[in-house]
């Protein structure tokens, strides 16, 4: 009998595509590489901040009601400063809206001092902070408004609390502080006001 010879077992064939060839590996290879250098050129530009917007005032109040020509209105009360600012407009071209600081009463003991602008030359690089913005159109010509920035600088160190847990600087010491320039003493919390004229070109 002749011997019954078992198959032979077929050789093993690669399937085809189960090996990408070396230029699909070289393709993928420079896509992969310009993928990279994007996100590298990307990431930059989205970690950039926004510009900071520039601080507004700490209170913002509504626009206020408008005041005739000639009749004196309060803008705000300072009372760490003894003062009251006031406004008026005057009707003149030159200078049609005037304020000024008035003392609220001679017996008020000031925590503060409030400062004419000129003097005090606010800005934030100096250390004031601009702490309120007072508008009031005039009643003539509505499209015409004064604005007041209030600003405040805070003092070195705040004064010492009473039993009633109150901050006072008493009237003979901050007369003392100020004619001492403050040297030796700690500096009081300090206030100013600077006026703006907006609007009202078309307004006789």
């Amino acid at each position: 009998m002749t011997p019954i010879r078992p198959p032979s077992s077929p050789r093993c064939r690669p399937e085809a595509g189960a090996a990408p060839s070396q230029a699909e590996a070289f393709r993928q290879g420079v896509l992969l590489a310009l993928l990279a250098a994007a996100i590298a050129v990307a990431a930059p530009l989205r970690a950039q901040p926004d510009a900071p917007a520039e601080p507004g005032p700490r209170h913002e109040r509504p626009i206020g009601a408008p005041q005739a020509i000639g009749a004196v209105h309060t803008l705000r009360q300072i009372p760490e400063a003894c003062t009251r600012l006031e406004g008026v407009f005057t009707g003149e071209p030159g200078q049609p809206y005037r304020m000024r600081a008035v003392p609220t009463a001679p017996n008020c003991q000031p925590r503060a001092r409030y400062l004419a602008a000129a003097q005090a030359a606010p800005s934030q690089a100096g250390g004031w902070i601009l702490d309120d913005l007072v508008r009031v159109p005039d009643a003539g010509c509505p499209s015409r408004q004064a604005a007041v920035q209030v600003w405040r600088k805070p003092g070195a160190a705040a004064p010492e609390r009473d039993g009633q847990g109150q901050t006072r600087v008493y009237l003979e010491e901050a007369r003392r502080q100020a004619a001492a320039g403050g040297a030796g003493t700690p500096a009081l919390p300090q206030f100013t006001a600077v006026l703006e004229l907006k609007g009202g070109s078309g307004c006789r």
